[in-house]
């Protein structure tokens, strides 16, 4: 059984013309949970942090809000895949993302790229997924 998964402690992101994009934030199925591209957007504030390590925070916090509402949490995500705007940032993401798994063992299976994102001004975003 699938079954898409919806939170208000995430952002969920709408075109410019108020539609929404054809996707959903997280979808279970099989014992997993699979979250579709996380960005820094603050879900109280509708906001972009413009510094890469509060983008690189918001993106993680708006990537766990998803696996919570799914049932899952920080401590059960197997892989995460990591796109950087810019490969200067990379350093950085590396102390960010071992500061927020911190504590966490094993650590999550990583792939992270250098890709255009979409969003203008975004600089970092994540999909993941983890065991319900």
């Amino acid at each position: 059984m699938i079954k898409g998964v919806h939170t208000d402690k995430a952002p969920f992101v709408r075109f410019s013309d108020g539609t929404e994009p054809p996707l959903s934030q997280a979808i279970v199925s099989g014992g997993l949970v699979f979250t579709s591209g996380q960005g820094p957007l603050d879900p109280a504030t509708n906001e972009m942090p413009a510094d890469f390590a509060a983008q690189a925070t918001q993106v993680l916090s708006n990537l766990v809000a998803v696996f919570e509402a799914a049932g899952s949490g920080k401590d059960r995500i197997v892989k995460c895949t990591c796109y950087l705007s810019d490969r200067k940032n990379f350093p950085e993401f590396n102390r960010v993302y071992r500061e927020f798994f911190a504590g966490c063992s094993p650590l999550p299976a990583r792939t992270t790229v250098v890709a255009q994102l979409v969003r203008e001004g975004v600089l970092v975003e994540i999909d993941a997924v983890a065991e319900v």
